[in-house]
């Protein structure tokens, strides 16, 4: 024991700086060069020195650090103004109109531009629902300018115009155009209708009338002369549904499908008038359904421009917008969870 104290004894001071620079960490914090930059210029040593503080600059407007600062500053600006005209219009006693008052008025006369014209002047990109926001905004100015246009206000009426210029349409490049359902030589529309994820190419062809003999024998009535004889002949149009080239009863099983797709029809009162062929592709039976009576609705309102009203107010040529959920991480469904379990 006594032989080996000195040898450790040797070792110890060998030891300990070797053990002190493992665990050993910098007196100074590390400071990043960039934040040193000002560090010259703070504005205690400034005042201290004698010189004039140096201020950052401010930024140009209060949505700079928004990821769209040009459109919430339209926002801004048309909802100062929507204020601004709405307390003149109160202070004038204008509003608020009574029914009457307000069915008087001028109807419209601005439109606005599409969402792609918008996005291009703002230099940014626009989801549908800010742009209908701005849309709401402006429509929101125009009723107001109406009632100060009307009301003989051309001061208020001026600045409102100079606004609403700025949004309004101009000349045909702004304007969103549709292909028009065009007639083949044959007298046969060819639209396209989508619904879910299903999509329809529909052929629509007026039927021709067929005449008839009737197949019933004549009453005892006909035959005594009691009561009028029908005719000998009947005019008929038969025409047919295919779907996939198979009946529309074959391919749609459901009452529910055969009826969503012969809607249209009914609406227009032209069923049995038109031989209808169509082509769908995707999704399930209810998606094909709604692609099919889309694409018909669409024919029937260039076939029969007149009943285009009506098809329209059924909401049948505008394409359903409702799409099925997507399925969230860590839930059973789009919004259904897991049940919770205490043990």
């Amino acid at each position: 024991m006594n032989l080996l104290r000195p040898r450790l004894s040797t070792l110890r001071p060998a030891l300990k700086p070797s053990v002190a620079c493992r665990y050993a960490t910098t007196t100074a914090p590390f400071v990043p060069p960039a934040s040193m930059r000002d560090m010259e210029h703070r504005p205690s040593r400034d005042r201290d020195n004698g010189r004039e503080p140096q201020q950052k600059p401010l930024p140009p407007t209060a949505t700079f650090y928004t990821a769209r600062a040009s459109y919430y500053d339209q926002v801004v600006a048309l909802e100062t103004s929507i204020q601004y005209a709405r307390s003149a219009l109160r202070t004038l006693q204008l509003i608020p109109l009574p029914a009457f008052a307000r069915a008087s008025l001028p109807p419209l006369t601005y439109t606005w531009k599409v969402k792609t014209a918008m996005e291009t002047d703002m230099g940014c990109s626009l989801t549908m629902t800010r742009y209908r926001r701005l849309l709401g905004m402006l429509n929101e100015l125009n009723r107001y300018r109406r009632i100060a246009q009307t009301a003989g206000c051309t001061e208020l009426d001026g600045k409102m115009v100079a606004i609403l210029e700025m949004y309004m349409k101009r000349g045909d490049g702004d304007v969103k155009k549709r292909n028009p359902v065009k007639f083949d030589e044959h007298g046969r529309t060819y639209t396209v209708g989508r619904r879910k994820t299903s999509h329809a190419r529909v052929w629509i062809i007026p039927a021709k009338q067929v005449v008839v003999a009737p197949t019933e024998a004549p009453s005892i009535e006909e035959e005594l002369g009691l009561a009028q004889p029908r005719a000998n002949k009947l005019a008929v149009n038969p025409s047919t549904v295919l779907v996939n080239n198979m009946p529309l009863a074959s391919y749609f099983t459901l009452p529910v499908d055969r009826e969503k797709v012969i809607r249209p029809l009914k609406l227009a009162g032209v069923l049995g008038g038109y031989n209808v062929f169509t082509l769908v592709r995707g999704g399930g039976t209810t998606g094909q359904s709604g692609a099919v009576a889309h694409g018909i609705a669409k024919g029937l309102a260039a076939h029969e421009p007149t009943i285009a009203d009506i098809l329209k107010r059924a909401k049948l040529i505008r394409r359903d917008p409702r799409m099925v959920e997507r399925k969230k991480t860590g839930l059973a469904k789009a919004r259904k969870r897991y049940t919770w379990v205490k043990r």
